[in-house]
């Protein structure tokens, strides 16, 4: 591993800059605003963000094992994003402008699709109920698996971008959905007729806490337990994209992580209650963060040259070999 595998401490520091910035302005609408912030839940959370942060900063800095670190500092940021965005989405809420579920419908219908006939289908497959409601809740076994992929195979730079794009994503699809908020195709098109056959979507869980926010009848937010309330654009669908983009250097997983989230794509309309057009604006934004993270922190795929190299390798660790000594006479992929 070169030095130029490693994740700049800037861009380690700008992650835990942001959760930062994000956990005051929640602090704050606590504090000052009209929520009240459900303290006990955020202790566990804020301490594993905490002795995450701490393990990574040890392993770094004084055990140079870089990997370990990267794997610690990566997985506390996520969680204590996690912890903040959360509420930070509900506060985005709170405002309550006009629904757009109207136009998103009538975006879906311009695609020709029919969500009556869709959902009615799949209703009454219980086989691909299964299969579309596991691949829809992955997500969160995925995040962590993505981070330990990244890391345990040396690509550092590319877990620090994964991380900083799924930083972004978040904050981007938070702002959207204060001017464009929306209920969701089985809210607005009254698709009552689909659980005959005992179908709802996952989402159905977020319903009453998104009516809620609107009507001032739930000011109480939580660092656990939190649900996702974000229709327009799909998160789901971004980090569906997110996923397989981060891990597709590693040959031997690619395509496996590649279908699982092709299935989540697919999943996430009916198993999310989201709109097509939300899937659809949900890769865009992946799309976008990612090649702006990624080009920002160099984390592109790099490849060298076979090169010979006369004598034993070196068993001195990672950190203090040359780039051509990393080659051994085979193509190597950095990150």
């Amino acid at each position: 591993m070169t030095a130029s595998e490693y994740p700049l401490p800037s861009a380690i520091s700008a992650g835990w800059i942001t959760i930062g910035i994000v956990a005051l302005v929640v602090l704050a609408f606590g504090l000052f605003g009209p929520f009240e912030l459900a303290w006990r839940t955020f202790i566990v959370p804020a301490s594993a963000t905490a002795l995450l942060a701490g393990g990574g900063w040890y392993y770094r800095a004084i055990r140079h094992k870089e990997r370990l670190g990267a794997v610690l500092t990566a997985t506390g940021q996520i969680i204590g994003f996690a912890m903040v965005s959360a509420p930070l989405s509900y506060l985005a809420a709170a405002p309550a402008f006009p629904l757009q579920d109207a136009m998103l419908d009538a975006w879906d219908r311009r695609l020709g699709i029919d969500w009556a006939s869709m959902i009615s289908f799949i209703s009454q497959h219980s086989t691909l109920q299964y299969v579309l409601l596991l691949a829809y809740g992955s997500f969160s076994v995925q995040t962590i698996a993505t981070v330990l992929i990244l890391g345990i195979t040396g690509r550092l730079v590319r877990l620090n971008a994964f991380v900083h794009a799924f930083i972004a994503m978040t904050l981007i699809a938070i702002v959207v959905s204060i001017p464009c908020p929306a209920a969701g195709p089985w809210l607005f098109l009254d698709l009552h007729a689909a659980t005959e056959n005992g179908f709802l979507p996952s989402s159905a869980s977020s319903w009453p806490v998104f009516l809620g926010l609107r009507d001032g009848t739930l000011s109480a937010v939580q660092g656990l337990h939190s649900e996702g309330i974000i229709t327009f654009p799909s998160l789901h669908a971004a980090l569906g994209i997110l996923f397989s983009v981060a891990v597709w250097p590693v040959k031997r997983l690619r395509w496996s992580v590649f279908g699982l989230n092709g299935l989540m794509l697919l999943a996430t309309p009916a198993c999310g209650s989201h709109y097509v057009v939300d899937v659809i604006a949900g890769i865009l934004l992946a799309a976008v963060c990612w090649t702006t993270v990624a080009r920002q922190l160099g984390a592109t795929p790099v490849r060298l040259r076979p090169a010979t190299i006369e004598g034993s390798p070196s068993l001195a660790a990672d950190r203090q070999l040359g780039p051509a000594q990393h080659t051994f006479s085979r193509e190597v992929e950095l990150v």
